[in-house]
C-alpha cells in the first residue's frame, strides 16, 4: 500500500497538466497490475479511478477525454462487475456533465490586450502543455507563443544534451522543439510524465523534468530527474526490477500536445 501511496496518483488527478499522465497510469496499473495485488491496494485504485471519472468535466480537454476513455476500456476489462458497473456510471455522468458544459452559454470572459513583449515575458513561466493551450485563448497570444525565445528556453530545459547547429540564427526552434518531443515520446521520453529523483530517492511527478520538492531542487542545483516509463512505474508498484531501456507498448496514449489548430 505504501508504495501505490508513494506515486501519489489521486493528487495528480487534481491537477490539470497531470491528469491525462494520471490516467494513463491508471490503465497500465489496471491493465498489468491489478490482478496481482493486495486487496487494500486494489481499494486505493478503485477510488482514484473513480475520482478520475468525476474530475474530468472539470479538467475538460481533449487530452483528459481521451485518457479518461483509454482508462475506461481498462475499466471495462479487469475490474469485477460490481465495481466496473460503478465506475462506468461514473464515467457516464462525467460525460453528460461535459455536454451540459460544452451547451451552456459562454461567459464572457475579458481578456487584456497586452504588448507582446509582456506577453511573451509571462510566458516564459509556462511548461510546454500550458504554453499550448494559451495559444488557443486569442490571435494575440498565439502569436506571442510563437516566439522563437520561448522555444529555444524549453528545448534547453528539455533537451539540453541534443546538438543544434545554429546557421546564422535562422533556426525555427519550435519546430526543433516539435521533432525533438515527438522523437523522445517514440521513445518513452516524456510519455509518462514520471521521474526518478537521486535526491530524494523516489518517483515524482516531474516538473519541467526537475523534482517538484524544492529542497532537492536546492541540493540538485536544478538538475534534472531520470525519465522511467509507465512500465516501470508499474513494475516498482509490484516490486519487480526494471531496466532503465525497457520498452513501452506501442498503443499507449501518448499526449496529444501538438493537435492544436493555428490559429490565422
Amino acid at each position: 500500500m505504501k508504495r501505490y501511496e508513494n506515486l501519489k496518483v489521486g493528487e495528480a488527478l487534481s491537477k490539470n497538466n497531470l491528469y491525462p499522465f494520471a490516467c494513463n497510469e491508471l490503465s497500465s496499473v489496471l491493465s498489468l497490475a491489478y490482478s496481482r495485488l493486495p486487496k487494500d491496494v486494489k481499494a486505493l485504485i478503485f477510488r482514484d479511478t473513480l475520482s478520475a471519472f468525476r474530475l474530468l468535466p472539470h479538467v475538460n480537454t481533449s487530452a483528459a477525454v481521451s485518457a479518461a476513455n483509454l482508462l475506461l476500456k481498462s475499466v471495462e476489462a479487469v475490474l469485477p462487475k460490481q465495481k466496473k458497473n460503478l465506475a462506468i456510471v461514473e464515467f457516464k455522468q462525467a460525460k453528460v456533465a461535459l455536454k451540459r458544459r460544452s451547451k451552456s452559454p459562454e461567459e464572457d470572459i475579458y481578456i487584456p490586450s497586452l504588448p507582446q513583449d509582456i506577453l511573451i515575458h509571462i510566458f516564459s513561466f509556462l511548461d510546454v502543455s500550458s504554453l499550448l493551450s494559451s495559444a488557443q485563448v486569442s490571435r494575440s497570444w498565439n502569436q506571442a507563443t510563437h516566439d522563437d525565445s520561448l522555444w529555444q528556453s524549453l528545448f534547453e530545459v528539455h533537451f539540453y544534451h541534443k546538438r543544434v547547429i545554429r546557421i546564422q540564427s535562422s533556426i525555427d526552434w519550435r519546430e526543433a522543439f516539435k521533432k525533438a518531443y515527438i522523437a523522445a515520446n517514440s521513445l518513452k521520453a516524456l510519455r509518462s510524465g514520471r521521474g526518478y529523483c537521486n535526491y530524494c530517492n523516489s518517483i515524482v511527478w516531474h516538473d519541467n523534468l526537475r523534482c517538484p520538492n524544492k529542497q532537492c531542487l536546492l541540493k540538485s542545483g536544478n538538475e534534472t530527474v531520470d525519465l522511467i516509463s509507465t512500465h516501470q512505474v508499474v513494475n516498482y508498484l509490484l516490486g519487480v526490477a526494471s531496466s532503465s531501456d525497457e520498452s513501452e507498448s506501442d498503443d499507449e496514449a501518448v499526449p496529444g500536445l501538438w493537435s492544436y489548430p493555428t490559429l490565422h
